[in-house]
């Protein structure tokens, strides 16, 4: 299952919404995604809310895409949203949202008490990162449904398929989730010392054998790394990480202040060494992996 193509804009004025970078060939069992990368902001969304357009980029995994861009020419597709985190966000479940924010009844399937809809960031958010309210006013309940019904579920539909795809041509799939992380989120006590969080949902989603291969591979790079702290891993990790099954799904968060300015979102002179560092540990990891029977992955 392939994106939509470039010239076929959506109804939301997305052209596309999300797309799939494919490597010539795929030669090793990863899929990549930055589903906060997206930073095409539609004129509507922009008048209906009441923040300007750097607010709402703070929820923005901003320049993700660019830093893994390199796995595509090592043999690994890498998916992208194109739309902002801030409009619809894909690592929530599917109607994860907030009822005081919108006119009219929500799905009586919607999670309406989770903790991140409590914390305004659910599948439609209410908050940027920083807890700025986005709307003026409430949104019309058919305008939730539509972002979901027309963006979220396709997205994860293609996500889905490479996964599939990726474990019937391998025998196992190793999705990479990747994110950036605001350097504040890290707390006083954990300042300055995490560059790479690493999510597993606490064991859960990915074969610790893998995850030790990318810690190793990331500290020998000079990068300092922890897990599960405080970023476990969110919906596309938990969903889709079924270790049981050969089908592993690794978060990668990566603090902001390595490669960009965090203020103005410009890239910063560390975003080349970054690149680098990380592309490096993809091959490594990749060397590691590509030749083993997938009963061990699982099992390891």
């Amino acid at each position: 299952m392939t994106a939509p193509r470039p010239d076929q804009p959506d109804t939301f004025g997305f052209a596309p919404a999300f797309a799939v970078d494919e490597p010539d060939a795929h030669t090793i069992p990863f899929v990549f995604n930055t589903g906060h990368s997206g930073s095409v902001y539609p004129a509507g969304f922009l008048a209906a809310s009441r923040l300007d357009a750097l607010a709402l980029r703070r929820s923005e995994d901003a320049h993700v895409e660019r830093l893994f861009a390199p796995v595509v020419a090592l043999g690994a597709p890498l998916m992208q949203a194109n739309f902002p985190r801030a409009y619809l966000d894909v690592n929530r479940e599917p109607y994860e949202l907030d009822p005081r924010m919108f006119d009219g009844r929500l799905p009586p399937f919607a999670n309406t008490r989770s903790m991140r809809v409590a914390g305004g960031l659910g599948t439609v958010p209410r908050v940027v990162a920083d807890g700025q309210e986005i709307y003026g006013g409430r949104l019309p309940v058919e305008e939730a449904v539509a972002r979901i019904e027309g963006l979220y579920k396709p997205y994860h539909r293609v996500l889905g398929g490479l996964i599939q795809r990726t474990s019937r041509q391998f025998g196992c799939a190793i999705l990479i989730d990747c994110h950036s992380m605001p350097s504040s989120s890290l707390g006083r006590e954990a300042e300055g010392k995490a560059d790479i969080v690493l999510g597993d949902r606490f064991g859960t989603a990915c074969a610790p054998f893998l995850v030790d291969l990318f810690e190793t591979e990331l500290r020998g790079r000079g990068l300092r790394v922890v897990r599960n702290k405080p970023y476990a891993g969110g919906f596309i990790t938990e969903h889709y990480g079924e270790p049981n099954v050969g089908r592993h799904a690794l978060q990668i968060e990566i603090n902001r202040a390595l490669y960009m300015n965090e203020a103005t979102l410009a890239l910063t002179a560390g975003f080349g060494g970054l690149l680098q560092a990380l592309r490096e540990v993809v091959v490594a990891v990749a060397e590691q992996t590509v030749d083993l029977e997938p009963r061990r992955i699982a099992a390891e």
